[in-house]
């Protein structure tokens, strides 16, 4: 085991060395918090923006980092994920279920995702983010979502992966949910 040396440290981010492996790390942050949000009318909440590292425009799950402030260190997976979707959504959710937890991108950083739905959704204000982020929010059916999203990155917007992740997700409960049908 090599020692870890510190290559430069910003105000998010560290970019470290281990022996020739070179990776970045969050300085104040417990990990990434992505969420799977239906609505009672079955829209799946999704989110627009722009991402300065692409210089394109993202579809992408509500998502946001834990503890990543001094006035939420130690915040619980539940508490950033409810802040973080009434943040970007507008939404207040009531239950948080997590689905599962694993590195965002083994390869280049230390930093663990963790996907969770969150339930009993209601809506109490626009969203669109704090601080400048210009979020935009998406409500798409469920039933339209393969389309909506192929229309837009036919439009040039980047369509980030884990939303595909979060409809099996969706589509395992409903289908626990749902009963079989009657057979005479």
């Amino acid at each position: 085991m090599n020692e870890t040396e510190t290559l430069h440290e910003g105000r998010f981010l560290a970019l470290l060395r281990d022996g020739r492996w070179e990776y970045v790390t969050r300085t104040n942050s417990s990990g990434a918090v992505f969420i799977v949000a239906v609505t009672a009318a079955r829209e799946l909440l999704l989110v627009e923006q722009y991402r300065v590292p692409l210089r394109a425009r993202t579809i992408e799950l509500p998502a946001g980092m834990m503890g990543d402030e001094a006035r939420f260190a130690g915040e619980s997976l539940a508490d950033a994920a409810l802040r973080e979707l009434e943040e970007e959504t507008g939404y207040r959710g009531a239950r948080v279920e997590s689905l599962t937890c694993g590195p965002v991108a083994a390869g280049l950083t230390s930093e663990m995702l963790h996907l969770v739905r969150v339930h009993d959704l209601r809506r109490v204000h626009d969203g669109g983010g704090v601080d400048g982020e210009d979020i935009v929010v998406h409500r798409v059916p469920l039933d339209a979502v393969d389309g909506w999203l192929l229309e837009r990155a036919s439009e040039g917007r980047l369509i980030e992966p884990r939303i595909y992740a979060a409809l099996y997700f969706v589509a395992r409960d409903e289908s626990r949910t749902t009963p079989a049908p009657h057979t005479a």
